[in-house]
């Protein structure tokens, strides 16, 4: 062989590796997901929507870089925790989670895979997260609610039915961030003339008694916390909310839709599509710990004026005027 074929040989096996590794596809990152809610709930899958159309903005194509694990927690204590356990032990890259009992678990689990959160009031009193501004460790996101929000509840309740003077406040205290909303909630109650009652709820028999309960007396209304196990339990509020006639306030969008009378809160749709943003920036390297948890700067009054007229409540104009959307 003579000199010159013997390069041209050797210099085309030298750059057959080059050419290979410049076609190698886009590596393949792994997203674990896992939702509080129930898979059948259309506001869950209104939220994984949301969340998808957020990675695609962003370039990631499921089935072609990402992969995504999705499990759905269900509101159920030991469901969640059997599947934090096991979106941990798929090793992603990062995990998108929704809803505090969720969290709590997965950082039972883990401490160094990145958890991107969503729908969690208070991640610095449960402990997920050192402050807003620094996250400190593997967990950063994007909070639900400030506590202040409380009294715009109470107000709402007061501006809908003049006449309550006792308000029940409906939670799972196993799963619902009552710890941030209560006090505010006892601060507001004297300047609005109600009593406020504590209904703890662990079940759907503990939901038919409490609203059974509270109207047994007249002039009376409800709140509804922010928390798992009631979002799976709703439709059980309306109907019997319905049928006992009690004002009653929510704290999503998605409550006053599906046919509660009255919502005050953030768009936490529209918060699983930002969550993509921080996934996006996790997958590119940087780290949990240097972003920053963002709260609310939205909040949306919703009116249901179809079960208001069931209700046999008469919405104020000026209320009606403030509402960023009235279903009729």
């Amino acid at each position: 062989m003579q000199r010159r074929d013997f390069l041209g040989v050797l210099g085309g096996a030298a750059a057959w590796p080059l050419t290979a590794w410049a076609q190698q596809p886009e590596q393949m990152r792994r997203i674990g997901v896992l939702m509080g809610i129930a898979e059948s709930d259309p506001e869950g899958q209104a939220r994984v929507a949301a969340f998808r159309q957020g990675l695609q903005e962003l370039k990631w194509v499921e089935g072609g870089n990402i992969k995504i694990d999705l499990r759905w927690a269900t509101g159920d204590a030991t469901r969640t925790k059997a599947y934090a356990a096991e979106v941990v032990s798929l090793a992603p890259d990062v995990i998108f989670a929704q809803n505090t009992p969720v969290i709590r678990e997965l950082v039972r689990e883990t401490r160094t895979i990145p958890i991107v959160f969503a729908v969690v009031s208070d991640p610095i009193g449960d402990g997920f997260v050192t402050s807003l501004s620094k996250p400190g460790g593997n967990i950063t996101g994007f909070s639900s609610l400030d506590p202040a929000v409380a009294g715009k509840w109470l107000q709402l309740l007061k501006q809908i039915s003049p006449n309550i003077r006792r308000v029940a406040i409906i939670f799972n205290p196993d799963t619902a961030p009552h710890s941030i909303f209560l006090p505010a909630l006892e601060a507001a109650a004297p300047s609005f003339a109600v009593k406020l009652i504590r209904a703890t709820v662990r079940d759907t028999a503990a939901i038919e008694s409490a609203i059974a309960a509270l109207a047994s007396e007249p002039d009376g209304g409800l709140i509804v916390m922010p928390d798992v196990f009631v979002a799976n339990n709703r439709k059980l509020i309306y109907k019997l909310s319905a049928q006992h006639r009690v004002p009653t306030v929510y704290p999503f969008r998605y409550h006053a839709a599906d046919g509660g009378l009255i919502s005050y809160g953030p768009d936490i749709v529209d918060q699983s599509r930002q969550a993509a943003s921080y996934v996006d920036r996790i997958l590119k390297g940087e780290k949990p710990a240097d972003l920053p948890v963002q709260a609310p700067t939205k909040y949306q009054l919703v009116i249901n004026l179809k079960t208001a007229k069931a209700l046999g409540l008469t919405v104020p104009p000026t209320l009606l005027a403030t509402a960023d959307e009235v279903i009729e």
